[in-house]
């Protein structure tokens, strides 16, 4: 069977352009959370000091210690979640941009299970930043707060690394069932001969 292309695959696309963009964004800003800071040059390091002094985003700035160690103790979780992303995503996006690059199906059901997981994991964080107070300055006396506009920002950067996911396992999920299901028919056809 020929390869169709990539353009010709829509929602491919749409996979491979987000773990293109995803990867680099990883490295750069979510996993400076667990490198030593003596591994990440200056100019680096200030990628996620800029990020949260932009969007007081209270994920990032409390798994990198910006809001004091009391935070970053409490988003312990989260940090778990970024060794996820780590050890896990990250083998994910290279091993997805190169099965959607090639159209091969055998990468259906690793993007299933990337999918999901990562539609769960991105919840909590969904709920942190719709349940963060909104206050007309970005910090409170009693803790992270953030601006309205601060919020949106967040919200439109959050929700597409969950809605993306969330389609992609609805999608993974259909064409397992598909090729599950043709592959038993398959093996009725060869009983029957």
């Amino acid at each position: 069977m020929p390869r169709i292309p990539l353009a010709q695959r829509p929602r491919d696309l749409v996979y491979f352009l987000f773990f293109a963009i995803h990867l680099p964004a990883t490295f750069l800003v979510d996993l400076q959370a667990l490198y030593p800071r003596t591994w990440v040059p200056s100019i680096i390091a200030n990628i996620p000091k800029f990020y949260v002094e932009m969007s007081n985003d209270p994920l990032i700035g409390s798994a990198m210690g910006f809001f004091g160690q009391s935070q970053m103790e409490a988003y312990t979780w989260f940090r778990s979640f970024l060794i996820v992303e780590a050890f896990f995503q990250v083998p994910v996006f290279i091993i997805g941009l190169r099965g959607l690059w090639k159209g091969t199906s055998s990468i259906y059901v690793l993007l299933l299970i990337y999918a999901a997981s990562t539609t769960t994991t991105t919840l909590p964080c969904l709920a942190v930043i719709l349940s963060t107070p909104i206050s007309p300055t970005p910090l409170s006396a009693s803790g992270i707060s953030l601006t309205a506009e601060q919020s949106l920002l967040l919200l439109s950067s959050y929700i597409p690394f969950f809605l993306v996911p969330l389609v992609m396992t609805i999608d993974m999920a259909i064409r397992v069932q598909t090729l599950t299901f043709a592959g038993q028919e398959k093996q009725k056809v060869t009983k029957q001969e």
